[in-house]
């Protein structure tokens, strides 16, 4: 099981993978969007907002259900979807990544991923 460090440094890498996505490209898929991850094995939730820019920095949410797009996965899962071990949409249809979210927002996230 992974930790809470390794949980943020996972977050922190997804952030900056967003970054890297074409400016245009962001902009023409990206709806400001509040999002939380929480990571269900160790009882943590994240918090961060999605823009036209980017991803700001997660931080620690008490209330996750209260995002616009809201993310459930194990610790292990996250941090293996983040270094690119494990895909995001075979995650999701082994129901390791839960996904509660718009149809439109679901069709918008897709089209980045």
């Amino acid at each position: 099981m992974a930790n809470e460090e390794e949980c943020r440094a996972a977050l922190g890498r997804v952030a900056a993978r967003l970054a890297e996505v074409d400016a245009d490209r962001l902009a023409e898929h990206v709806v400001e969007r509040t999002i939380s991850c929480r990571v269900a094995d160790l009882g943590l939730a994240f918090r961060s907002r999605l823009h036209g820019g980017g991803l700001d920095p997660f931080e620690r949410d008490e209330d996750p259900g209260a995002a616009q797009v809201r993310l459930t996965v194990d610790s292990d899962d996250l941090v293996a979807m983040a270094f690119d071990e494990l895909s995001p949409a075979k995650a999701w249809t082994a129901g390791r990544l839960k996904i509660e979210a718009s149809i439109f927002d679901l069709l918008r996230l897709r089209k980045l991923l």
